[in-house]
């Protein structure tokens, strides 16, 4: 029987590698991330021919969209399509990335900076928040669209200090995961570390009411990939680690968490897949994941290494 990683233990597995391990985007990423290779652009370029990223590309229509749609169907649509690649690390130079991504651009971003890629053209402030992060990915940090974006989303602040979609739709005023989550991460990858929509996070010790201490929803402690617009604790320990915030109390119980869905085996499970349609099935729900396993590992080798920095003053996020 294989003996249980030891306490501490953030090292890659070497057993019992899922099928998921042997794709470049994870390879390149353990190389850079975990085990500290030089050289990891080599295989980051093939993720270009080989393996999920050459297998989303080949669906791209030739008239630059994936499944005829801006944003549908999930999870087929170009928007989502493009956040997987981007998340999978596709090389930023990609002329079809950067060809799509400036499709959304043109057709989403609207003259006040709101963004809509459908037909009622009713803002969402979530989409808006992913698109900045899909479009800095992909070459366009510096463009004025996003700029604008960003702006926008900072004058659509709740009171709480965190991003509700709902907000437009049904005047919702209380702050979102989902919502949160995503605006966080698109001003991160741009530059900005959001203070007030952080600690909207950290005051919900990143799963529970403010008022009652009660988890949110349970859905918030399974961590699935790709996420989507999907808010679980995961993904926000991730954010904190990328922008190297300094280690905080109020994520004590999501660490404890993250520690305790380890397997004996080394591997963490994907704990679910969203439902809608997919262009591949990556990872199996219930079984080991390479890249639930990657971002768990940079999670805690962050955690374990944090020697109390400030927020902004730690290392490059460790995707794109």
């Amino acid at each position: 029987m294989t003996p249980p990683p030891v306490d501490g233990d953030v090292n890659w597995p070497q057993q019992a590698l899922p099928p998921g391990a042997s794709d470049p985007a994870i390879q390149w990423q353990v190389a850079r991330d975990l085990d500290g290779v030089e050289d990891w652009h080599g295989l980051r370029e093939t993720t270009r021919t080989d393996g999920w990223c050459s297998d989303l590309l080949t669906h791209r229509g030739h008239d630059g969209l994936w499944a005829d749609g801006l944003y549908g169907p999930k999870w087929t649509g170009t928007f989502y399509t493009l956040q997987t690649l981007a998340a999978l690390g596709l090389p930023a130079d990609d002329p079809a990335a950067q060809s799509s991504t400036e499709i959304l651009l043109d057709r989403g971003v609207q003259a006040d900076g709101q963004v809509s890629l459908w037909p009622s053209r009713t803002p969402d402030v979530c989409v808006a928040g992913m698109l900045i992060r899909t479009a800095t990915a992909f070459g366009f940090r510096h463009d004025a669209r996003v700029a604008l974006v960003a702006e926008r989303l900072l004058a659509q602040r709740l009171p709480d200090g965190g991003w509700n979609c709902q907000r437009a739709r049904s005047g919702a005023t209380h702050s979102s995961f989902h919502s949160t989550i995503s605006v966080l991460e698109g001003l991160a990858a741009i530059g900005t570390v959001d203070q007030d929509g952080s600690e909207f996070l950290l005051d919900h010790q990143l799963f529970r009411s403010h008022t009652t201490g009660a988890v949110v929803h349970q859905g918030l402690l399974s961590f699935s990939f790709p996420r989507y617009w999907h808010y679980d604790v995961l993904r926000a320990l991730r954010f904190f680690a990328d922008v190297g915030w300094a280690r905080d109390s109020r994520m004590g119980d999501s660490i404890a968490l993250l520690r305790n869905k380890r397997g004996r085996d080394g591997w963490w499970r994907l704990g679910r897949r969203h439902t809608g349609r997919t262009w591949l099935t990556m990872e199996v729900g219930g079984r080991p994941s390479a890249a639930i396993t990657l971002d768990a590992l940079r999670v805690l080798r962050w955690w374990q290494g944090n020697d109390g920095m400030g927020p902004g003053e730690g290392t490059e996020p460790a995707s794109g």
